[in-house]
């Protein structure tokens, strides 16, 4: 994805979303605009101190966001998880706790707040 395609992306999700997110595509239909996005495999900050495998992806999970130019918006997010070998149990990045460590706008904040309603999907 070439840096100005990036910075328009900033321009039209929630902020900070790069951070966690990858565009995967996006597609338009009739007048729905639909962004596709898959977390990153970066390590949650609470296990920094754990050995983690990626172990793929929880079901995708569709949002509705703010309606841009006329188009409805829908956010389909794929979130990753990870085994944790020092216990052997899966765990995933927890929403709650990345909104109360940063400085993040409110919309990010909602954004967070509502993906974090499907931890196991």
């Amino acid at each position: 994805m070439d840096d100005s395609f990036k910075v328009l992306l900033k321009l039209i999700l929630p902020d900070s979303v790069e951070d966690y997110f990858e565009l995967t595509h996006h597609k338009k239909e009739g007048e729905n605009l639909h962004i596709y996005l898959k977390e990153l495999n970066t390590k949650p900050d609470e296990y920094r101190g754990n050995k983690l495998i990626s172990k793929g992806f929880f079901d995708e999970v569709t949002i509705q966001d703010f309606p841009i130019r006329g188009y409805n918006v829908f956010l389909h997010i794929t979130r990753r998880r990870w085994l944790n070998e020092d216990t052997g149990k899966v765990v995933f990045r927890d929403w709650d706790l990345v909104a109360k460590g940063t400085r993040i706008t409110k919309d990010f904040a909602a954004f967070l707040k509502e993906i974090g309603r499907y931890p196991g999907s």
